[in-house]
């Protein structure tokens, strides 16, 4: 598309997407004027964007209103006219702040991360946990107060996660050891799922033979891994930023969709999926995916690895369409950068 379009063209439908990022609104042969090095008439730009109009890549809301880009021209604007900005060093520096690894569990630093991913870009923001697809390495159980008990899980690329689950009280800390080594015991370079389906089956066979209690532990640990093996685990955090760019009700019932889309979530995840598939910054707008049509929102986000290089999930934000994609864009790579380097 870039080829039919001259230098002036060019450069006129650049700055009025540019004005659009910006303001979300219509936007005009005079605004447009005032923002070009090019002394052009209103006329002439008026003329350009009548042009742009039958091309597909601009429309106008009402008849006396300005020009919007279509879903169309965004994709043609990111592609190919957009100026990516340097992250800001208060941005950067709050991110690495955030996604530092140290003293924290998977969990806590994957909502961390996308909590000051939302507060900075001001939108909503996700992220796809990693599966469990390394070999575990080692899994323990360790006595909290009565009637709890923290399950460590350690997987072969270093990943901890800890998580807590309710035992019966009067439980003897030599159960626990006892559940922790009937585990250890049959981790033979196996995967979660591999691991849990094959003692799981043990369990089942022995279950004459193993205490009564231990038995217990053991499924009961076991039990609250076993949620999240189909896909990894879905976060998302501030979506009330989304509504903050509503004014008309329309728009709000077209967000109400999406909300209940993000509740199911499925959906959401298997286009995460595929964008783990890929490389680098994915940029979903609008009708390109049946997730954001008529939402008039679109989803940046991208894939982040572990410590061999495998892409283990992903992370992003969704906004409205006129997000400062030239500012967000390089937000989030770095976010999944930081989240990278973390997990290594």
């Amino acid at each position: 598309m870039l080829s039919l379009l001259n230098e002036r063209s060019r450069e006129i439908f650049r700055l009025l997407v540019d004005a659009y990022c910006q303001s979300g609104e219509p936007v005009g042969s005079r605004t447009v004027a005032e923002r070009m090095d090019l002394s052009l008439s209103s006329a002439t730009i008026r003329n350009v964007m009548a042009q742009l109009e039958e091309l597909g890549l601009l429309y106008s809301p009402h008849p006396s209103a300005g020009r919007l880009p279509t879903d169309a021209g965004l994709r043609l604007f990111i592609d190919g006219l957009l100026e990516i900005g340097s992250l800001a060093s208060d941005d950067r520096q709050s991110l690495e702040d955030q996604c530092d690894p140290i003293g924290k569990s998977l969990p806590t630093l994957l909502e961390e991360s996308i909590s000051t991913l939302s507060n900075l870009s001001r939108c909503a923001s996700l992220v796809l946990a990693p599966r469990c697809e390394s070999p575990l390495k080692h899994l323990e159980f360790v006595a909290l107060d009565p009637g709890r008990a923290l399950v460590v899980l350690v997987t072969a690329d270093g990943i901890v996660e800890n998580r807590i689950i309710q035992i019966p009280l009067g439980t003897p800390i030599a159960a626990l050891i006892e559940a922790t080594n009937f585990i250890n015991m049959r981790l033979s370079d196996q995967t979660l799922p591999e691991t849990l389906e094959n003692i799981k089956v043990e369990l089942q066979c022995r279950r004459t033979e193993i205490d009564t209690l231990v038995h217990k532990i053991v499924e009961t640990g076991l039990g609250i891994w076993s949620g999240d093996l189909d896909s990894g685990q879905l976060i998302i955090r501030g979506q009330s930023q989304l509504l903050k760019e509503v004014e008309e009700w329309e728009d709000l019932e077209r967000l109400q969709h999406l909300f209940d889309e993000l509740e199911t979530r499925e959906r959401l995840v298997k286009l995460l999926d595929s964008s783990c598939k890929a490389e680098g910054i994915q940029i979903f707008i609008g009708s390109a995916n049946s997730l954001f049509n008529h939402t008039g929102c679109s989803m940046i986000v991208a894939p982040y690895r572990n410590r061999r290089h495998q892409i283990v999930g992903a992370i992003g934000v969704i906004g409205p369409t006129h997000l400062n994609y030239g500012r967000i864009i390089p937000m989030v790579d770095y976010t999944s950068q930081l989240l990278s380097r973390s997990l290594a």
